[in-house]
């Protein structure tokens, strides 16, 4: 499980650049087009969650079962906030299914793992 903790940390770090610049050109439109969603906000939200336990993810690795509980529940905080938000910023589903499945490996993997 360390080693999958440090991929999936790894790969959340280079999604936060993808998602935060996608959120970032979906606001924009919605801003423009003034039609009052907040698909743009929520993706950047679900960006900055996935920052935060893609680098706990990774500095917690070798540690016990709280710091992956703790960056699986980040990234489930991130995916409901971004599920419940999709709007026209139709790849936010994705990046939330994203998030759901690398919380359910951070906390499955840290009920499954015995204490050192």
């Amino acid at each position: 499980m360390k080693t999958s903790r440090l991929v999936i940390g790894i790969i959340s770090i280079v999604l936060f650049l993808l998602i935060a610049f996608q959120s970032c050109a979906a606001g924009t439109a919605n801003a423009l087009e003034g039609n009052g969603e907040v698909s743009g906000s929520a993706g950047f939200l679900l960006a900055i969650c996935m920052l935060i336990a893609g680098i706990v993810g990774i500095v917690t690795r070798n540690k016990g079962k709280g710091g992956a509980i703790t960056a699986g529940c980040f990234y489930l905080v991130g995916g409901l906030l971004a599920i419940a938000n999709v709007g026209s910023f139709a790849d936010l589903k994705i990046w939330s299914i994203v998030s759901f499945i690398f919380a359910a490996v951070f906390i499955i993997g840290a009920l499954r793992q015995k204490e050192d």
